[in-house]
């Protein structure tokens, strides 16, 4: 068959401007680019917070609109057919610009507004919101969407304006800054062992019971090796699955578990045991490179930052301070009352 000629206006005739092909919903395209990322209608399901049939029935009309098959339903989620790959790749650009759109709209804003900070579930609900009135006495204009989770939020696909987490992203489109060090410990509160005596040993943590974290999948949250060989079996009283609970049933003397040597200066009848050597976990800050164009996400990081300046919290250190070093350690930062002066605050 011969190649078609290119159509050409007759001279004198009135031209028709043709006018581009466009997409008709990008609402149907970002929810299959979002099932297609978390695997299942499900999962994006509870991401978009949209109900399975509708998310279902968004892809069904692209894939009609397209004149092929995206997703392979499968009975353990969806996988990408091979047109549905090429569509994967491009949506994801298109993706990408919209949140180059959006960046550049967020860069020229004022100070005044909401900044998301996406941070991991325990330092979001122990630390950070014991540093909150210090950042709303500064900037009374700016709300904090403050997101504590155990998943957190992707600033890269502008889920978050800035992120702090305890594993180093890889994007090199972002920028990454160490905050500090986080150090956990064996901690008790004062009435568990007041009421079941203090383990001399890691091998005493027979006779006691255990607040131990765990993931979704059963797992101890911290390096089980660490804490707890193999050869120590004791009582797991309570499992959390999230750091503030697990924080909280350990100060409510529940029993013995694994917290943040941070915990010192925020309840002062804790007491730390030392069975084990400590553990620790970078603390990382992250955002977007033109991040600090907008004033309210400058001030917000400053912030972020001397909230885990290690010269004034010594906690964060990179090497291990002792808890009983604190008060000495410490340089203007939160005020470390020694145990007995907190009891006798209480009796005043």
């Amino acid at each position: 068959m011969p190649p078609r000629r290119k159509s050409r206006p007759v001279r004198g005739a009135h031209m028709t401007v043709m006018e581009p092909r466009l997409l008709a919903d990008w609402e149907a395209v970002h929810v299959f680019l979002e099932v297609a990322r978390s695997g299942s209608f499900r999962a994006a399901s509870d991401k978009l917070r949209q109900s399975v049939n509708a998310l279902r029935r968004k892809v069904n009309e692209l894939e009609a609109r397209m004149g092929f098959a995206l997703l392979l339903r499968r009975a353990y989620g969806v996988a990408l057919t091979e047109e549905g790959r090429k569509v994967h790749d491009a949506a994801l650009q298109m993706e990408q610009a919209s949140f180059g759109v959006l960046k550049t709209q967020d860069s020229s804003a004022a100070d005044a507004g909401e900044v998301v900070v996406a941070v991991t579930e325990g330092l979001g609900s122990f630390w950070l919101t014991s540093k909150l009135p210090d950042f709303h006495r500064a900037n009374p204009h700016v709300t904090l969407n403050l997101n504590c989770a155990v998943q957190i939020a992707d600033v890269m696909r502008l889920e978050a304006d800035i992120a702090i987490r305890l594993d180093r992203p890889k994007s090199s489109e972002l920028k990454i800054a160490k905050l500090g060090r986080l150090h956990t410990m064996y901690y008790a509160h004062r009435s568990y062992l007041e009421a079941h005596g203090t383990p001399g040993s890691i091998k005493d943590l027979e006779n006691h019971s255990l607040v131990v974290q765990c993931d979704a999948a059963g797992k101890w949250v911290v390096t089980e090796p660490h804490f707890l060989p193999s050869r120590v079996q004791p009582k797991v009283s309570v499992r959390p699955n999230v750091g503030s609970a697990n924080g909280w049933a350990i100060i409510h003397g529940a029993g013995i578990g694994v917290l943040p040597t941070y915990v010192e200066a925020i309840c002062g009848d804790l007491v730390m045991l030392d069975l084990v050597p400590p553990f620790a976990h970078d603390i990382w800050i992250t955002y977007h490179a033109d991040a600090k164009k907008s004033p309210r996400v400058r001030k917000a990081i400053e912030w972020l930052t001397e909230s885990f300046d290690p010269r004034r919290h010594p906690w964060f250190r990179d090497e291990f301070i002792h808890p009983r070093k604190f008060a000495r350690a410490q340089k203007g930062g939160l005020a470390v009352m020694s145990r007995p002066a907190l009891r006798q605050g209480r009796k005043d």
